[in-house]
């Protein structure tokens, strides 16, 4: 995942004589950004801890009936484990920034390292009280605090996530029985990537270590398989208060989108045009990029997950800007394919007409009781017939060469989202994101060579049909060239 650390965003363009003031609105900007989100918020100081600086997360009540959701679906007399992510070591002492295991904060809302929550099916004595649920996480510690924030700890766990039983991760190794009588334990697998921290004996490795010998792991008893399936089930319905969230994500995108669209220009790189992107991600709120993003012009637009970024953008080349903004762990994944110049040539535009027929088609197709590959056979059936005209194939078979992925993924807590990829139903929210890439040395017409054009949006499905929740953002060839003339916030007098 992308991260900056820093408050200043330069985007400093090649033409010399533009330099200084480019770099100067850019920072007056962000400037008064950050004096709104100050006067609007308050003062740090005054925020009691991290969960409660937003007022629109998701509630501890939430959280609580996907716990008892989940455990209305487990077999009698089981229970289930589910850890917390591991930290990820970006470079020698320093951390990537955290990000929770999507399933253990959809059950819990923590958002911390070095925890674990075990649910079970039936009421059992836990340390003399009377529970079906327990959560280990990490202990206050005012030395550790000062340099990487501040812990909950298991009074603030209580009080602000709504768990009645919490306790230090330290003591999990100290308690007995837990797994006594059961006959079905459940994991989605032990995680990957632990790093045993040596000065402290209550990281994520000790818990994992400690759950294995508690539980004789691994035994007959041991279920890796079932408890992901049911969490796929549940995960792949979105919730009314899911769905706010997700808008949300896709709102902040579509707003960066569109002042991407006005302030591209030839002679700008792809890296100036990617932070713009995200500068507008960050002021509308949003804590990160959802993924890397995917800003590739010209012949790195034929790349499918590029992420370098660094190409200088000329005139006659098209971009191709796969971007989306994470809010609140919900994540937005929209793609638009712009002309740098502001106007299409012939030849792209017959393929991104193509492409965006393709789309539309691919999008009526999401409706409740169709099949999740629906969409991926029309996109697909019309994507080879357009190519089949053009005479750039001869058969549908031979697709696979400039089309190599499929149409759509599930969205929500990770940008490729888990779900059943069975029957659509209302509550699911996918991608629609057909391309056509044509990379050079291609067997085709070499006018076609370093085309690449791709066009996503997000769907829901409902009851009646669909709605796209990135309708908002100009697709349509004229749409594009129109917004593309007004006037941007980088723009020179």
């Amino acid at each position: 995942m992308l991260n900056s650390s820093g408050f200043s965003i330069f985007f400093c363009l090649n033409l010399n004589s533009m330099k200084l003031i480019f770099l100067m609105k850019v920072r007056i900007i962000f400037a008064l950004s950050c004096l709104m989100i100050l006067t609007s918020v308050g003062s740090v100081a005054q925020t009691k801890n991290h969960y409660q600086a937003d007022s629109d997360k998701l509630t501890a009540e939430f959280h609580k009936e996907r716990r008892e959701l989940l455990r209305s679906k487990m077999p009698d007399s089981s229970c289930a484990v589910i850890f917390a992510s591991p930290e990820r070591i970006r470079s020698a002492d320093v951390d990537f920034v955290y990000h929770q295991n999507p399933d253990f904060y959809y059950l819990s809302g923590l958002n911390e390292p070095n925890a674990m929550l075990i649910l079970w099916k039936e009421f059992r004595l836990v340390e003399g009280v009377k529970t079906n649920e327990v959560i280990f996480v990490q202990a206050r510690d005012a030395s550790k605090e000062k340099w990487y924030g501040k812990r909950l700890g298991t009074s603030e766990v209580i009080s602000t996530l709504g768990f009645i039983n919490a306790y230090p991760s330290e003591e999990f190794d100290m308690m007995d029985g837990l797994f006594n009588g059961l006959s079905k334990i459940l994991d989605t697998g032990i995680p990957k990537g632990l790093v045993d921290d040596r000065h402290s004996k209550a990281d994520l490795s000790d818990l994992v270590e400690a759950f294995q010998l508690k539980s004789s792991y691994p035994t007959a008893k041991h279920d890796d398989y079932l408890l992901g399936k049911l969490l796929r089930s549940m995960r792949e319905i979105k919730t009314p208060e899911e769905i706010k969230l997700l808008q949300k994500a896709a709102d902040i995108s579509v707003k960066a989108h569109v002042e991407m669209m006005k302030a591209l220009k030839p002679a700008m790189t792809e890296y100036q045009v990617e932070a713009i992107g995200e500068y507008f991600f960050m002021k509308e709120g949003a804590q990160e990029p959802a993924y890397p993003s995917i800003c590739g012009a010209a012949e790195n637009a034929c790349i499918l997950h590029y992420q370098t970024n660094r190409r200088t953008l000329n005139v006659g080349d098209l971009i191709l800007l796969d971007m989306g903004a994470e809010y609140h762990g919900y994540a937005a994944d929209i793609t638009r394919t712009l002309p740098v110049n502001g106007k299409f040539s012939e030849q792209q535009s017959k393929i991104y007409q193509l492409v965006l027929t393709a789309q539309k088609a691919a999008i009526e197709a999401c409706l409740p009781g169709n099949n999740f590959y629906d969409p991926d056979r029309v996109a697909k059936k019309i994507l080879s017939d357009g190519l089949i005209n053009m005479q750039v194939i001869k058969s549908p078979d031979e697709l696979g060469r400039y089309y190599p992925h499929g149409t759509s993924h599930f969205l929500g807590l990770d940008v490729h989202d888990v779900g059943t990829h069975g029957t659509l139903k209302a509550g699911m929210l996918i991608t629609v994101e057909p391309g056509l890439y044509f990379p050079e040395g291609s067997p085709c017409d070499p006018a076609l060579w370093n085309i690449g054009i791709r066009i996503e949006d997000d769907i829901l499905i409902t009851e009646e049909g669909f709605v796209n929740l990135s309708a908002a953002l100009a697709k349509e060839i004229l749409e594009i060239e129109r917004t593309m003339t007004e006037k941007s916030i980088f723009d020179q007098n």
